[in-house]
């Protein structure tokens, strides 16, 4: 990722992605592999571009909180998954209903601002 944001370069420098919606998804071997620290790390960078950061928040509701759901990924920051150490694992059905509502909701957002 940080390879991809070095090459915006070009976009920063004329102001291309000033105003934009962006919102993060993330994918880690274990619980503790950092989902929110990563996309709390990548912010700044949205933030240089003049970027608008759209997270989930608690929106979809107790889903997001539950403790008896088992692990998964996700939090308010993004949706997220647990992939395993060796990426086998695939996202439940409850990681791929946070993407979904992330998606819907950076999608509302968009059609907010082309609106305007």
């Amino acid at each position: 990722m940080k390879a991809f944001f070095d090459a915006t370069g070009g976009l920063w420098s004329s102001g291309a992605l000033s105003g934009k919606p962006a919102s993060i998804l993330t994918s880690t071997a274990s619980i503790g592999g950092g989902q929110e620290s990563t996309i709390l790390a990548s912010i700044p960078v949205l933030t240089h571009h003049g970027m608008l950061f759209v997270p989930v928040g608690y929106g979809m509701g107790p889903a997001l909180y539950a403790v008896d759901l088992g692990s998964r990924g996700g939090s308010p920051w993004g949706a997220g998954t647990l992939a395993g150490a060796d990426g086998s694992r695939r996202p439940t059905r409850m990681e791929l209903e946070l993407a979904t509502f992330q998606g819907k909701t950076l999608a509302g957002v968009a059609r907010k601002l082309a609106a305007e």
